[in-house]
């Protein structure tokens, strides 16, 4: 909670009334509240309407602009219909005269007024849930290797057990972690993202367990941490193979406990968070070399999900880099349709050492380069246009003739080359390909390829 008034009597008795239940911060003027509310996450914010500078209708309006609004409460000594009003026309979640201000009745606006704002936001979660298709619709693809994964995200998501991600960089392990939490009964609370190679241990330290104000040089403020963010949500920490021996000991109580402490502070905090963790290195190996705890390290992995780099997931590369040229065409309001049949073969020969962030960097470049409706070879990044000997995949050699090519063009080219490669055996064909072989008989029937 922050409550702002210029009045010091006030704010501070406010404080003394309040701090039982809440967590409360004050503030003298609107410019300072501002900076507050720039800094961290407030559920409530109760102001005075008339200060210097900022007054209270500016900084509501400010505040309820948020990404995370807090409830507003506005305080008045000069108390009247036509105020109250225009504060609520502001966004002001309610209104109280100074003048008639009983601690008990605050505080029964403050409960109904964060009931309304709780009921929002879980019919917000819900329209977002159904909009997304219950959060799988930007993991894109039908190989095997990762429907395995999408199929373990549906089991592991309703539970409240620890998550670990693994695979290469670029391979969609932060799209795998906002579907388990949506996908969880956690999805009308907060997500809240770390990237831990990002900080300094100290910084990190702050960042996820928060600071109280002294506690080091720079630190002018109380500052909650990520975990009090995230209570009764899910806190996702990328990257997790780069944190400090001293933090993953914290870390390893929070997992155990679900206490801490913040930095400079004696008193134990509690959180509700579900944590998902992700990293691209190989843990097992930290471990053996005394950088990674192996206690922290079987915490986190109760449920492991590996996702698969782009060069085990051939069949999908067309369909991921058609997708990516629809959305940087509209981006760039550029009238490119398709690839030509070289850009497909480069972009099947590629082994994508970046997987997906990577292939989507190189539709980018393409489309930005395109000066016709078809994307060609010369439009991809020189890295990419070269090929490699080491990718896994598919000649598209038969069909250089077409101008266009088509992701069923692909499809039928992927299947003709298992068959050959597979001698005619279909059982075999399907699992090089990553489809079942009731789906690869469909295909067959489809693109009349019986007598392969």
């Amino acid at each position: 909670m922050l409550i702002v008034d210029d009045e010091k009597p006030t704010r501070e008795g406010l404080r003394a009334a309040l701090e039982d239940r809440y967590d409360v911060y004050v503030a003298e003027d609107g410019a300072s509240a501002e900076r507050l509310l720039e800094e961290q996450h407030f559920a409530v914010l109760i102001t005075d309407l008339r200060m210097p500078r900022v007054n209270g209708m500016e900084l509501v309006t400010r505040a309820k602009a948020l990404p995370r609004p807090p409830v507003c409460i506005l305080m008045t000594a000069y108390g009247s219909e036509s105020v109250a009003v225009d504060a609520m026309k502001n966004g002001a979640d309610d209104y109280i005269a100074k003048g008639h201000l009983q601690i008990d009745e605050l505080e029964l606006r403050i409960g109904r007024a964060l009931r309304a704002a709780t009921l929002e936001q879980e019919n917000h979660a819900l329209r977002r849930n159904l909009d997304e298709r219950f959060g799988l619709e930007n993991i894109l693809g039908h190989s095997a290797a990762l429907k395995e994964v999408l199929e373990m995200v549906q089991q592991v998501a309703p539970s409240r057990a620890s998550v670990l991600i693994m695979g290469e960089s670029g391979t969609g392990k932060e799209l795998v972690a906002k579907a388990i939490h949506n996908l969880s009964t956690r999805a009308r609370q907060p997500l809240v993202t770390v990237h831990c190679a990002a900080l300094s241990p100290t910084l990190l330290e702050s960042e996820l367990f928060g600071h109280e104000k002294g506690a080091f040089t720079g630190a002018h403020e109380r500052r909650i941490g990520r975990f009090e963010q995230a209570h009764g949500g899910t806190l996702f920490l990328d990257e997790i193979g780069e944190i400090d021996p001293a933090i993953q000991v914290k870390l390893l109580r929070l997992l155990g406990e679900r206490t801490f402490e913040r930095v400079g502070s004696s008193r134990t905090q509690t959180a509700d968070v579900r944590l998902i963790a992700a990293t691209n290195r190989n843990l097992e190996t930290a471990v053996a070399e005394g950088k990674f705890r192996e206690d922290l390290y079987f915490r986190l992995r109760v449920m492991e999900i590996h996702m698969p780099p782009l060069r085990e997931r051939g069949s999908d590369i067309v369909l991921l880099a058609e997708a990516f040229l629809r959305e940087y065409a509209r981006e760039n309001q550029k009238r490119v349709a398709d690839f030509e049949p070289a850009a497909i073969e480069a972009l099947m020969a590629h082994p994508w050492p970046g997987n997906v962030r990577e292939l989507r960097t190189a539709v980018e470049h393409a489309v930005v380069l395109c000066r016709g409706a078809s994307i060609g070879l010369r439009d991809l990044p020189a890295g990419v246009r070269g090929g490699s000997s080491g990718a896994p995949a598919v000649s598209t050699r038969g069909w250089l003739g077409k101008q266009t090519v088509t992701v069923e063009d692909a499809e039928r080219a992927l299947i003709v080359r298992a068959l050959k490669e597979c001698a005619g055996n279909r059982s075999a064909a399907a699992e090089k390909i990553g489809m079942s072989r009731r789906t690869l008989h469909r295909k067959l029937h489809r693109y009349n390829l019986h007598d392969l």
